[in-house]
């Protein structure tokens, strides 16, 4: 009870608002059960509830191996103007999708458009063993970030030369950049949810399926029938 309780919070502190969350009902369950809920826990709860909220938190991501990847998050969906200090459901999906087809990455260069905060890219470091893997945003803020996290996660100590962070613009990326590149496997989550972006990544893709003919798996939450449909569209003119 002490480990769950108390360890990973010293270590990577979920947000306020999820401790006080998960400790009133684990000490409701407890009571319904007609169990005397230990003393530590009241005082746990008593701490979270007298912190304030804070806008930066730890999330860790339980993977099938039972290891965990920690990331540093803000807690708003939106903040400094983009979404990107998130991480969102179809970078998890491919993460797991990822493991379960490791042979794609291993040995392989792999790059990654719209990193976010790392998770995807820091499973397939740990566990697919590409032999460089490159991670790639455009907002400053989440680059940042990202490069926290990988370090975070001892990716920067382990395998130094195999990580590298790029910054890479859609909309102004150049022919030298994409040259440079070389990848064997392009992969993405969750970058198609702007209508505007589309073309730019269309346009993007083409010039790196030109240069190297990487395998490209792309994968994305449905959260409009039409920006999807419409990507979708535009992605079979490249096939």
């Amino acid at each position: 009870m002490n480990r769950m309780v108390s360890f990973p919070w010293t270590k990577f502190p979920p947000s306020v608002q999820f401790r006080r969350m998960f400790l009133t009902e684990l000490i409701r369950r407890l009571e319904a059960a007609g169990c005397d809920p230990l003393d530590e826990l009241y005082d746990a709860l008593a701490e979270v509830v007298g912190t304030e909220d804070t806008t930066q938190c730890y999330k860790s991501y339980l993977l099938p191996s039972g290891d965990a990847v920690s990331l540093l998050e803000n807690v708003a969906l939106i903040s400094v103007g983009t979404t990107g200090l998130v991480t969102w459901e179809a970078a998890l999906y491919l993460a797991e999708w990822a493991l379960d087809h490791q042979e794609i990455f291993t040995n392989r260069t792999v790059l990654e458009l719209g990193s976010g905060l790392g998770l995807t890219g820091i499973t397939v470091c740990r566990y697919c063993r590409p032999s460089r893997y490159i991670f790639s945003d455009c907002h400053p803020g989440v680059l940042q970030r990202l490069r926290t996290n990988i370090k975070l996660n001892g990716l920067m100590e382990e395998t130094p030369s195999l990580v590298s962070v790029e910054e890479l613009d859609w909309m102004a990326v150049t022919e030298e950049q994409i040259k440079q590149i070389e990848a064997d496997v392009i992969i993405a989550a969750d970058v198609v949810y702007d209508p505007d972006v589309v073309p730019s990544l269309m346009k993007l893709l083409s010039n790196l399926l030109r240069c190297s003919a990487p395998q490209v798996i792309i994968c994305s939450a449905v959260r409009k029938q039409e920006t999807y449909g419409g990507f979708k569209q535009q992605l079979g003119t490249l096939i």
